[in-house]
């Protein structure tokens, strides 16, 4: 599989290299493209199987690249704007993955292309409507309560009453609005698929905190955004300038 990156964050671009190399070691990334310019002219020249694309590049929005160039793989777009998401998914988008990205986000991004691809494979003529339609399928109904397991008991937690959800010690944790506080079995990045986006916000790796905890807010250090919940947490919460403007974009959506 040949893979091409379009990313003009050198940090971003290498961090997606180190983890397409550990989820996917058969694959092959055939370039690293940092501007529009340099992506229309390499995809002239070469047909990959899978793009991780940044949105915003350094000469515009990558949305110009379809305009220049047939482009006929799935992407993943990853981006630090949740705005773009219905463009996104009109533009091939196999997946939306906010920055800071994890480790479980580019693999939930290859287990989708991979269903793609088992979907083309069982499709003798497959054709771009029928892409679209099972990528902008209505998503599910967000889920109303999570089952967890504490002392030798089963017992479901309401979506609502969770304040936050977090990972510690690699594992991922649940906090209610009682300060009680649960493990999870599933990955922050499928938590975050299965809650509502206008009630929850992933703020950074480790939290997806609800609407309803937050206190207050307040300017950091190197333009970070400082959130202060209404259940304490166990590190500072901190959206870095990057996210910031999706982050607030998400408040004033109500």
């Amino acid at each position: 599989m040949n893979i091409i990156i379009i990313e003009d964050e050198f940090r971003a671009a290498k961090s997606l290299q180190n983890l397409i190399a550990e989820l996917k070691p058969e694959a092959k990334i055939t370039g690293v493209y940092d501007s529009i310019e340099m992506s229309i002219e390499a995809l002239k020249e070469s047909k990959p199987d899978l793009i991780f694309m940044d949105i915003h590049l350094s000469d515009g929005l990558s949305f110009e690249i379809f305009k220049q160039v047939e482009i006929t793989c799935p992407v993943v777009f990853c981006t630090a704007f949740d705005q773009y998401m219905l463009d996104a998914f009109k533009s091939k988008g196999v997946d939306y993955v906010l920055k800071p990205f994890s480790r479980d986000d580019i693999a939930e991004a290859f287990r989708k292309f991979d269903e793609l691809k088992k979907f083309f494979q069982k499709t003798e003529l497959p054709e771009l409507e029928a892409l679209l339609q099972k990528i902008a399928q209505p998503q599910a109904a967000a889920k109303s309560s999570f089952l967890v397991f504490k002392n030798q008991k089963y017992t479901t937690i309401p979506t609502e009453n969770i304040a936050y959800f977090f990972i510690h010690n690699e594992i991922t944790h649940l906090m209610t609005f009682d300060k009680q506080q649960f493990q999870l079995t599933q990955t922050l990045g499928q938590i975050a698929e299965q809650v509502s986006q206008k009630q929850f916000f992933r703020v950074n790796r480790q939290y997806i905190i609800n609407f309803s905890a937050i206190k207050e807010m307040e300017h950091y250090f190197q333009r970070k955004i400082l959130v202060k919940l209404t259940v304490e947490t166990p590190e500072q919460l901190l959206i870095n300038k990057e996210k910031s403007h999706s982050f607030f974009t998400w408040l004033e959506d109500r």
